[in-house]
């Protein structure tokens, strides 16, 4: 097998036993790094030390990593121009921390004659979150409900 020290200098090939009294008289592990190479290869290490290690960067990993939520915004087709403006603002708070928005109308009885009215409503709502958000999916029409997905521009980029 081809040893590694465990500065990671080149050792040589040597034999199993050799390599294992090597490790036990550093006291150190002997750890196959690369057991389909001809010849396996094999490196002298602290293996606890190496899994620690390991833990601590996926950890870390971890902890960079941000996780979206979807919010839905649920809005009539004639609500009024007060509660839009609430709406749109919580639509702005949830983007600016990252999240997505789901912004979805309802429609009842005869509205559902008339769903480009619920586009209309869907577009200027965009265009009106557009600093912070981008649409990720055009209005599209699910059952009673008119849906589209904003995606946050901190998402994005």
């Amino acid at each position: 097998m081809r040893l590694v020290g465990p500065a990671g200098e080149q050792v040589g090939v040597v034999r199993i036993e050799d390599a294992l009294r090597l490790a036990a008289e550093s006291d150190l592990d002997l750890v196959e790094v690369a057991p389909t190479a001809k010849p396996p290869v094999c490196k002298l290490m602290d293996f606890g030390k190496y899994k620690y290690e390991a833990a601590v960067k996926a950890r870390e990993a971890r902890k960079n990593q941000t996780n979206t939520v979807l919010k839905e915004i649920r809005f009539r087709l004639k609500i009024d121009t007060h509660d839009y403006e609430t709406k749109r603002g919580h639509a702005l708070r949830f983007l600016g921390a990252g999240d997505k928005v789901k912004a979805m109308i309802q429609f009842r009885g005869r509205e559902q004659q008339r769903p480009e009215m619920g586009i209309r409503l869907l577009q200027k709502f965009a265009a009106e979150v557009a600093e912070v958000g981008v649409i990720e999916s055009s209005p599209r029409i699910d059952g009673r409900n008119m849906v589209m997905v904003i995606a946050s521009l901190e998402e994005q980029g």
